[in-house]
């Protein structure tokens, strides 16, 4: 393995503006149109209750009969109540990736379980319900993993170059997935075949920076502003509740998933906003080369590389 550490500092001004079932594909698979140089299906991963979970894949349309490629499986955003896979910033950054990157695109619906709560997902939402939606939300993206492994030879997947990744509440949700299985799932086995080569988070925490261990730490890309108000830049109270407040539950912020990557000497790319708040949870579309290219390094050439960024709001 080649190490290369580095810190990069730069200043720049910007404006911001603001139970589960598996199906088989012959069945379970809805074509959709698609452009010139990439393949659109959906499939449905999971069924619980009333939810029917589906995914979106995007595969490019020249991939080889015996090839198999990295895959990006995102989580998109919403609070845990809104939003869908289909949201126009996340079909552009799993179509991308496999127009441009030459991976195969994967994006996920999930249970919405604060939709239409009265307590939301602020600070009148008690903080065992919280810890739940963060658990339900978990298990649903490693169900949508352990979808893609099952069917990795008929979708073409590379099972060892999958990618983890989400905006807000996705990021919360595929960061705890991704750092936080031990924590959340109770019955291990389910998921032993559900390995990660690395994560995509624009404003992502998790509860517990702890359960980053150098078994399961592993290359991150990790965008958030310092002022963040919803979820925490550093050790901060979700939502800024107060200690009086149900909804007082504290979580570990990308500043403190760095800092565990730095102590186990992992890869990461931290592009720090001083001064913004959630909107960077919007998916930085213009850094789509760069953060690729990290991946490119560190996932498929093993290189170490840790970088961070300072940017001014």
């Amino acid at each position: 393995m080649i190490f290369k550490f580095k810190s990069l500092f730069l200043l720049l001004c910007v404006a911001f503006i603001g139970p589960v079932v598996a199906q088989s594909l012959a069945v379970n698979s809805d074509v959709k149109s698609s452009d010139d140089s990439i393949v659109f299906k959906t499939y449905t991963y999971a069924i619980k209750g009333e939810d029917t979970l589906k995914m979106d894949v995007f595969t490019p349309k020249n991939i080889k009969m015996d090839e198999k490629l990295p895959v990006l499986l995102w989580m998109h955003g919403g609070g845990f109540s809104g939003s869908n896979r289909a949201f126009p910033d996340d079909n552009r950054l799993v179509k991308y990736v496999a127009q441009e990157q030459n991976y195969i695109g994967v994006s996920i619906d999930y249970r919405l379980l604060r939709k239409n709560k009265a307590t939301g997902f602020g600070c009148d939402c008690p903080k065992n319900e919280k810890l739940e939606t963060f658990k339900q939300a978990a298990i649903d993206y490693l169900d949508a993993a352990k979808y893609l492994i099952a069917q990795a030879g008929q979708l073409q997947i590379d099972v060892t170059k999958i990618i983890a990744g989400g905006s807000s509440a996705g990021a919360e949700g595929s960061l705890n997935a991704v750092f936080m299985k031990d924590y959340f799932v109770e019955n291990k086995e389910v998921y032993a075949n559900v390995k990660f080569a690395g994560v995509f988070s624009c404003a992502g925490a998790i509860v517990d920076a702890s359960y980053i261990l150098k078994a399961n730490a592993i290359p991150a890309v990790l965008y958030h502003g310092t002022d963040d108000n919803y979820v925490p830049f550093a050790n901060e109270s979700h939502g800024l509740c107060n200690s009086k407040q149900s909804g007082y539950l504290r979580l570990d912020g990308s500043k403190i998933i760095a800092a565990k990557l730095q102590e186990l000497e992992k890869s990461y790319y931290f592009h720090i906003v001083k001064g913004a708040g959630h909107e960077i949870a919007r998916i930085p579309s213009e850094d789509f080369g760069k953060i690729f290219n990290f991946f490119k390094r560190v996932v498929l050439n093993n290189e170490v590389i840790q970088t961070k960024i300072f940017q001014t709001k």
